[in-house]
């Protein structure tokens, strides 16, 4: 009988993760245990995708706000620093602002508008247009925002990101200049030492400022980018992807990552002969349609997984085929037809008509977004996700 059901995911329940647990055995055995439980199989080419938090958890890759506060210190030699691009955040950048705020003595804040990178708005575009902004070559002081704008709200969190960064500065006995403006340069009016926080442009930014004469630039992967007085670390994205632990703590976007996902590889490929895949995965990358947010805040989606996900999907339009190619067929014919042309389509179908509107992303950028949305934010207690016959198609 022809099988009916396509791709699965499911969430998979695993304990609280401390630290020094062997997350690649718990993985391995959570997803044994639940196909037991469940009497589903693991077969070739499933994906186990693990979240980069209970990783980093199981890793102890932890900081301080104060060991945050020592590695600033340390690498920005003036008094007044300026943070730009920051995103609006309390769960992603404000345990970060605290330890900034921490190592100097005045900061000059500057906030990208109408939103923050990942579209955390601070202003309504049509309150933009109403007031006659332009926000490509306007720049605000916080007091013409208020005069502008007043007091606005997250639209889903109901905080005044403004207000709420320059209290969490102050009360770290720093002294606070808020500044809007989307053009990086504008902050070397204020000050020569920059502290670039934006996440996926950080590179342009970075270029931009030692271009126009900046002292001092640094990006948020080049703080923490080693231990600092016993801190966790990733050399690789630094404070880049970290989360809110504690009111004086951050957990760290994990490193050393390829070995877990081989590791768990192999061992179900031990215990059940299956060959699969693996994935550690942070944010997702899709927008939501009422708050406009790109849900993105880690610096990748996945920062390891094994070699069989690498690449982008090779696929067709069914649709495509049914109203062109074989327009003039139906049934059993054109179910025949499609599927011959599946099992003979080019290895590789870039720019072909056919391939049109197929979301040409990255596997790991697709799978991942799948897995985000799998197991949720919040009290699921899912950091574990099985999917099931992605790599499938309309021949299977």
């Amino acid at each position: 009988m022809e099988r009916l059901v396509g791709t699965v995911s499911r969430g998979i329940r695993a304990p609280i993760i401390r630290e020094g647990d062997d997350i690649a055995q718990i993985v391995s055995d959570c997803v044994l245990n639940a196909a037991a439980q469940e009497h589903f199989e693991i077969g070739d080419r499933d994906v186990i995708a693990v979240t980069e938090a209970v990783v980093a958890r199981a890793q102890g890759n932890y900081a301080t706000t104060e060991q945050i506060a020592a590695d600033i210190r340390a690498k920005f030699p003036g008094e007044t620093l300026g943070v730009i691009f920051p995103i609006l955040s309390r769960n992603r950048f404000a345990i970060c602002l605290k330890g900034i705020a921490m190592g100097v003595k005045k900061m000059v804040l500057m906030l990208s508008y109408p939103s923050d990178e990942v579209g955390n708005h601070l202003i309504d575009l049509d309150l933009l247009d109403e007031k006659g902004v332009n926000p490509w070559s306007d720049v605000l002081t916080e007091a013409q925002y208020r005069e502008l704008f007043g007091y606005q709200k997250h639209v889903f969190t109901g905080v005044d990101y403004i207000a709420y960064y320059k209290d969490l500065i102050t009360s770290c006995g720093c002294e606070v200049e808020i500044v809007l403006a989307n053009d990086c340069r504008t902050i070397l009016q204020y000050t020569k030492q920059v502290l670039c926080c934006d996440i996926h442009t950080r590179a342009r930014s970075k270029r931009l400022l030692q271009a126009a004469g900046a002292e001092t630039v640094l990006c948020l992967d080049e703080i923490l980018n080693h231990s600092v007085q016993g801190s966790g670390w990733n050399e690789k994205y630094g404070l880049l992807g970290s989360n809110k632990a504690t009111e004086e703590r951050v957990k760290l976007f994990p490193r050393d990552c390829d070995p877990v996902v081989e590791k768990i590889r192999q061992r179900i490929l031990e215990a059940t002969g299956k060959s699969v895949e693996v994935m550690v995965y942070g944010d997702g990358a899709f927008k939501d349609p009422v708050g406009k947010i790109w849900e993105l805040a880690d610096p990748v989606v996945s920062p390891a997984y094994t070699k069989g996900l690498e690449g982008q999907p090779n696929e067709v339009k069914l649709k495509y085929l049914a109203d062109n190619d074989f327009a003039h067929l139906s049934g059993q014919a054109l179910k025949d037809a499609i599927s011959d042309y599946i099992r003979h389509k080019d290895q590789d179908l870039k720019g072909q008509m056919v391939s049109q509107g197929t979301t040409p992303r990255r596997l790991t950028d697709l799978i991942g977004s799948l897995c985000d949305l799998t197991s949720g934010s919040g009290d699921k207690g899912t950091p574990i996700v099985l999917v099931q016959g992605y790599f499938d198609n309309y021949t299977k």
